[in-house]
């Protein structure tokens, strides 16, 4: 059983059986502080490996992080006028797939047929 805040991501690695919360990374069985609501995820997710039969499926979980999605566009994200955001070294994301050394990128089997690669679709 996995429990996830990235759905996508869980999805791509296809664990045998995975609960969604769509909350911020970081508040994947619940908010930081709030027991009932952690003990409520983990309820969740126990009654749900017991009743998950399709291997590979998700549930998702019908709590919200906020009533106005609009935390999603700020979660994570440095705000380019806070101070210290000129620290802020991390590369852009890319809709290609990105390697560490030229090494992995020559090693990429685009042929490969376990492999999970993304499409535009």
């Amino acid at each position: 059983m996995s429990l996830s805040s990235a759905r996508s991501i869980t999805a791509a690695a296809n664990p045998p059986r995975g609960v969604y919360l769509d909350y911020p990374l970081g508040q994947t069985a619940g908010r930081a502080g709030a027991p009932d609501e952690q003990d409520y995820v983990l309820a969740a997710a126990f009654i749900a490996l017991e009743t998950m039969t399709e291997p590979g499926s998700i549930e998702d979980l019908d709590l919200e992080w906020a009533a106005d999605p609009g935390w999603k566009d700020h979660v994570m994200r440095v705000d380019p006028k806070s101070p210290g955001s000129a620290n802020d070294d991390r590369t852009p994301r890319l809709d290609t797939p990105q390697y560490q050394a030229a090494d992995d990128y020559n090693a990429a089997d685009p042929n490969c047929p376990t492999c999970v690669f993304f499409d535009d679709a």
